[in-house]
C-alpha cells in the first residue's frame, strides 16, 4: 500500500462509494471508551475490526459482498497522543485482480475519502496483508455478528441487553465523539463471545469483552 499526494489522488482515482457494516471485538470492558475519545480500558487496545460491503463501486469495479479485516493495537487514545499502533489486513480472497486493487486503494488510505482521514489519525506500522477467506455475517436485527478466518482469526458478539432493556430492543449510540467508521453513523453496542487472533506477532484469545456494530457509508476521492 504505497503512499500518494492529494493531487495524485485526485487525478488519478476514481468516484467510488462503499457502504455496509462494520464491527470491532476488542479488549476493553464494555463500552469501549475509544467510541467516545477516550484512553482504552487498561491504557492500550487491541482486536479485531471487520468490515462487509453491502453495496459499493470503485469506478466501474463492484464491490458487493466483499469483506476486509484488520488486527490492530495501540497505546494510548487513539485519537490524541498514541503510541505503539501496529495492524494487519486481510482482504477478501474472492475479490478478482480488478477488486483487489480497489480495495487496497481505499482501505490503504490512497483514495480518499474517511478511510484516508483514519489511517493517517492512526499512523500503524503494518505488519502484514493477505488475501484470505474472510466470513463475515450479521444478524439482519442486529441482534449479533461475526467473523472468521479460519485458523487465524474469530470475532463474534451479541448484542447488548440487560434488566431495562426492551425485548428486542438494541443499545444504540448516535455521534459518538470517536465514530471509527467516521461522523453520521449509529452504532449497536454488543459483547464479545469470541475474540481470537493468531497470524502477523498479534496473539490473544478472550470473550465477554467490548465489541460494537457501526454502518459505514463513505465515497471519494474527496
Amino acid at each position: 500500500m504505497s503512499e500518494t499526494t492529494a493531487s495524485e489522488t485526485t487525478a488519478t482515482v476514481p468516484r467510488w462509494h462503499a457502504a455496509g457494516d462494520w464491527f470491532d471485538t476488542c479488549k476493553c470492558n464494555v463500552p469501549c471508551p475509544c467510541s467516545f475519545a477516550q484512553k482504552p480500558t487498561f491504557g492500550d487496545c487491541d482486536g479485531v475490526l471487520a468490515w462487509h460491503i453491502r453495496e459499493g463501486n470503485y469506478g466501474e469495479v463492484p464491490l458487493d459482498g466483499l469483506n476486509v479485516l484488520m488486527l490492530g493495537s495501540f497505546v494510548g487514545n487513539i485519537w490524541a497522543e498514541h503510541t505503539d499502533s501496529y495492524a494487519a489486513v486481510f482482504l477478501d480472497e474472492r475479490a478478482d485482480d480488478a477488486q483487489r486493487g480497489a480495495l487496497q486503494m481505499i482501505f490503504g488510505g490512497q483514495a480518499g475519502g474517511w478511510p484516508a482521514e483514519m489511517v493517517t489519525m492512526m499512523a500503524a506500522e503494518m505488519r502484514g496483508m493477505d488475501f484470505a477467506p474472510i466470513r463475515i455475517e450479521v444478524d439482519e436485527d442486529l441482534g449479533g455478528w461475526r467473523a472468521t478466518i479460519p485458523g487465524r482469526v474469530e470475532a463474534s458478539a451479541v448484542a447488548l441487553t440487560g434488566p431495562t432493556t426492551p425485548e428486542g430492543a438494541r443499545v444504540q449510540s448516535t455521534n459518538l465523539p470517536g465514530s471509527e467508521t467516521g461522523p453520521g453513523q449509529v452504532a449497536t453496542w454488543g459483547r464479545a463471545t469470541a475474540d481470537r487472533a493468531d497470524a502477523f506477532g498479534f496473539h490473544w484469545s478472550r470473550e465477554g469483552q467490548s465489541s460494537k456494530h457501526i454502518t459505514f457509508d463513505w465515497a471519494g476521492p474527496d
